[in-house]
């Protein structure tokens, strides 16, 4: 897909806007109205798409700092359309968990939670909420989010593998419970049956 980078699409906005009202005023209507319909059409895809897609190719490459600093020139995230606004939320998400700062990227991705995304983003998203509530350990929420996931049905392989691995370890993480309550019930019921009475002393 055809990305126009952010800087580029700045220039081309002040260009065709600034040439186009100068050629209306000097020539005539349509002598400029190409250029002023084409500035405004530009101005509505940075209000409405913002800068997310540039961002997303950054970030694909693994130049988190670049993503980043792109991402910053959406001036009106709150502007964006709901599901880009959620890809936007996403993609905040993404960046802060690639420097390991989970808080802010489960802020940041509960946020996107509550968008209108597409199958493939909310399915990610829901993953890696998944992926959090396993981390503390709530076992019920994670196996919750990951059902959502699978629902879902995503037939991109990598992402299969993620799903998978994560099933498994909610699977592992069950059992160990299980072995648990066993060992702690039969530990119970020794402890109870098997306290001895102290004689009493004369």
């Amino acid at each position: 897909m055809f990305v126009i980078p952010p800087y580029v699409r700045f220039a081309l906005i002040a260009l065709c806007l600034i040439g186009g009202i100068a050629l209306w005023a000097t020539l005539g209507v349509w002598y400029g109205i190409f250029f002023v319909l084409t500035g405004l059409i530009l101005l509505a895809g940075y209000i409405f798409l913002g800068t997310i897609a540039p961002a997303a190719q950054a970030f694909q490459t693994q130049d988190i700092n670049k993503a980043e600093q792109i991402l910053n020139l959406t001036a009106k995230p709150e502007w964006l359309y709901g599901p880009n606004r959620g890809n936007y939320y996403l993609l905040r998400g993404n960046i802060a968990l690639s420097r390991e700062d989970l808080k802010t990227a489960e802020e940041w991705i509960k946020k996107a939670e509550q968008m209108n995304l597409g199958a493939t983003e909310g399915a990610m998203v829901n993953l890696q909420l998944c992926q959090f509530e396993y981390r503390r350990r709530n076992f019920n929420a994670a196996k919750k989010y990951l059902k959502k996931v699978k629902e879902a049905k995503i037939t991109i392989p990598q992402f299969k593998e993620q799903i998978d691995m994560m099933d498994q370890a909610l699977k592992q993480s069950g059992q160990v419970k299980a072995a648990q309550r066993r060992g702690g019930g039969a530990q119970n019921t020794g402890g109870y049956g098997g306290k001895r009475r102290r004689p009493r002393t004369r």
